[in-house]
């Protein structure tokens, strides 16, 4: 296994979540762990709950009916809970409450600091506000906030009192917030008056006041005060946070619910197609989010866990529940890491001292373009766990962010999954060696597998990511539209998860990505996927981002044509000959038939602000279709510069 990169130490595999969980078990080994909770997979979400400590009000009888078919399985039958529960109230009744709950800082340099029993008061303050806007069980909540600690207990305020958080990007665009607060039927709006980016002011309860009238349903905007701008007021709708909450009791008894009760409604963030609202339940995100966190990031109590993240991403939520379950404290981060200096990642990391970072490749690799030195100046020794998903990897990166930023000691649990799950199909586990780039293998209890298009299992290749048994976390159908649910995941193989991405499992059973099945280029008959051609050209020391699409060919079926950044030296020093150059880098590496028909430089690539690569609105700009909707987008403005020859 001469392609290992990192290998756990003694300890590490010893102090393990995941190996106390095995002990247990009276469980050998790693391929004997994940045999059985795949096999028996009643068996292991039944004991790896206990083994995580998960409190019921009532215990469920049954772990899981699937009666009526794999898209429609009951999780935890009988049983009562409460996320928040879990989250506070079990931490403040054990004598937790001084421990740091949250740590926040915005990228104009201000910090806060909550402890468990701080946020517990917070969040019952404003339960109880909301109580009093009449907002109870089953009714629906819109988020539209940074990420600061009041987004935090927006998100328990709810679910404490058995409404329906709906998380929505601050920085999205009135269309797209709209289309969101229309389908869930949204009654209140949590927001705050702006947040910044880069040190710039962001208003944005204006978004809400363009499309209010737009929604129905919606009676109440609370909007908390930060001091960044004046706001339009309509005293018959808006609220200040800070007013509804003065006068409310710091004690709420958190609601009992049904294991099945929707605890948050997440919208995919796609750029075509009307958005998709993932129904998850409060016993199925709380067992997917305590598992991963727990074993395959071995978070403990007193941990400090840091994910560059927003709550319009799933990795938001996810990191709240999962990380309060365990007792961590979470560290938060308003703004870009890489401003107002190439150190403000690092410079966060080392002021409150994480023990676990999580970023996204694209990400790294802006991060990269600064010189080493900004990142070897600062104290990173407390890390223990870094983290990525998002995309696939490129071995640079990935090598850069093992080397640099975890010093070579620390493994990256580069994790895959989606909103339509509120976790992994994919995930390492920190008791098992690692290549660059791979996702290790399938999370716990998760059977997946990689088929080819005639539904058949396969190695070696690339094939289309599926989960073939049921999980807790899976989206119970699309909220409003049931047969899309049906169709998106189960419509080419009934009974069977189709995820939409390329995977492949190497002759040593390790698992990579190759990006998403709907981005992959079909030249003259052989698929290739975009992450294999892009991996290429970032090999090239002056490139720092690539985007590849296929574009319609009269021979060939397909063509690729790609599109590439530059590092900041090589815009200094442009080099003409690069395009030629890097098209005969990516046929030298995947065959004669796979150069690209041209490679463009532009100054940036569209990303979402969870920093994925828009490939479907470049592709759509090249051939001039219409764009479609582009709210989603954080800077739709690169697409002007793209243009089809």
């Amino acid at each position: 296994m001469t392609d290992i990169l990192w290998r756990p130490t003694p300890a590490m595999i010893a102090q393990a979540n995941i190996t106390r969980f095995m002990r247990v078990q009276g469980i050998p080994d790693y391929a004997t762990l994940l045999r059985r909770s795949v096999e028996e997979i009643r068996w292991f979400w039944d004991a790896a709950l206990r083994d995580l400590g998960v409190e019921w009000y009532t215990p469920y009888t049954q772990v899981l009916d699937d009666s009526g078919g794999f898209p429609w399985v009951r999780w935890f039958v009988g049983g009562k809970i409460n996320i928040v529960h879990n989250c506070l109230d079990r931490h403040i009744a054990a004598g937790r409450g001084a421990v740091p709950a949250l740590l926040w800082t915005g990228d104009t340099g201000d910090d806060r600091m909550l402890t468990y029993r701080q946020l517990s008061e917070a969040v019952c303050r404003l339960a109880n506000g909301l109580r009093s806007l009449e907002v109870g069980v089953g009714d629906a909540v819109g988020l539209f906030m940074p990420m600061i600690p009041e987004v935090v207990v927006a998100m328990l305020a709810c679910q404490k009192i058995g409404a329906i958080p709906i998380p929505i990007f601050s920085g999205y665009g009135a269309d797209a917030v709209a289309v969101r607060l229309q389908d869930a039927c949204v009654t209140v709006v949590l927001t705050a008056d702006g947040g910044t980016r880069k040190g710039k002011l962001t208003p944005i309860k204006a978004t809400i006041d363009q499309i209010a009238a737009r929604v129905p349903s919606l009676r109440h905007v609370v909007v908390l005060q930060r001091g960044l701008g004046d706001v339009t007021w309509h005293a018959e709708r808006d609220r200040w946070w800070h007013e509804l909450v003065a006068d409310q009791p710091s004690t709420c008894e958190t609601v009992v619910l049904p294991a099945e009760a929707t605890s948050l409604i997440i919208y995919t963030s796609g750029t075509t197609g009307r958005p998709k609202g993932c129904v998850h339940t409060h016993a199925g995100a709380l067992a997917q989010m305590a598992k991963e966190l727990g074993y395959n990031f071995d978070v403990k109590p007193g941990d400090r866990f840091f994910w560059m993240t927003d709550i319009g991403w799933m990795m938001g939520p996810w990191e709240i529940i999962g990380g309060l379950h365990h007792g961590a404290t979470l560290v938060l981060c308003e703004g870009v890491p890489n401003w107002p200096q190439p150190d403000r990642l690092w410079r966060v990391c080392e002021r409150f001292r994480a023990t676990h970072l999580g970023i996204s490749p694209t990400a790294i690799r802006v991060l990269m373009q600064a010189e080493g030195h900004w990142v070897d100046a600062c104290d990173l020794s407390h890390l223990r766990i870094l983290g990525s998903t998002g995309e696939p990897w490129d071995p640079e990166s990935y090598r850069w962010f093992f080397e640099k930023v975890g010093g070579q000691r620390c493994p990256v649990i580069n994790i895959s999954g989606g909103t339509e799950i509120v976790g992994c199909h994919l995930a390492p586990l920190p008791i098992h060696p690692l290549k660059a780039c791979t996702l290790q293998g399938p999370g716990l209890g998760m059977d997946v597998d990689v088929f080819n298009e005639a539904g058949q299992s396969v190695r070696g290749e690339i094939g289309y990511l599926v989960c073939k048994q049921p999980a807790p976390s899976m989206t119970k159908g699309f909220l409003n539209d049931r047969e899309r649910y049906l169709e998106t995941y189960f419509g080419k193989w009934p009974g069977v998860w189709n995820h939409g991405d390329w995977a492949m499992v190497d002759d040593e059973g390790y698992w990579f990505l190759r990006g998403r099945a709907d981005d992959t280029i079909k030249v003259a008959g052989k698929r290739v996927g975009p992450a294999e051609i892009e991996a290429v050209l970032i090999g090239h020391p002056d490139v720092a981002e690539a985007a590849a699409i296929g574009v319609p060919d009269e021979i060939k079926g397909e063509a690729i044509v790609c599109f590439v950044v530059l590092t900041n030296h090589a815009q200094q020093h442009p080099d003409r000959g690069l395009p030629r150059l890097l098209q005969s880098l990516v046929a030298n590496a995947l065959g004669k038939s796979m150069q690209p028909q041209a490679v463009h430089v532009i100054p940036a690539l569209p990303k979402t602000r969870s920093a994925k690569i828009v490939r479907g609105a470049i592709k759509r700009k090249w051939l001039g279709e219409p764009l479609g909707d582009l709210s989603t987008i954080e800077n739709p403005q690169v697409l002007d510069g793209i243009r089809g020859e």
